[in-house]
């Protein structure tokens, strides 16, 4: 699966930007589809995903980005997407999409998100 992560840029605190992470192929059986980050100087972090199984789906965020981001797919578009809101200084950093998908985990290439006045 190839990921294709896009809708980063510049945006003010408090603002909005949606991004997408396109698959090169269907994401309908896939264990896990999710968001990480790396800010400056930091880490790769975990920002949200969706995880599914035996017992359905559950979106999971980090405690950072709860209430203000929601991660959503659409399955016939092969697309999921992180609504970010309420944007902080400390979002800034290149996310990275993932999934997870018959016991392979794949990486898209990252989008800079940069908020900033």
């Amino acid at each position: 699966v190839q990921l294709q992560a896009f809708g980063g840029g510049l945006v003010q605190p408090g603002g909005s930007l949606r991004l997408s992470c396109a698959a090169s192929e269907s994401i309908l059986r896939a264990n896990s589809i999710g968001w990480y980050r790396q800010g400056p100087g930091n880490h790769r972090e975990f920002v949200a995903q969706i995880s599914s199984g035996s017992s359905g789906s559950s979106s999971d965020y980090a405690d950072n980005v709860k209430g203000r981001f929601t991660i959503s797919v659409d399955g016939a578009k092969n697309t999921f997407y992180l609504q970010m809101n309420s944007l902080k200084p400390e979002d800034t950093g290149v996310y990275f999409c993932n999934v997870i998908q018959y016991g392979m985990l794949y990486w898209g290439k990252g989008t800079l998100v940069t908020v900033s006045s």
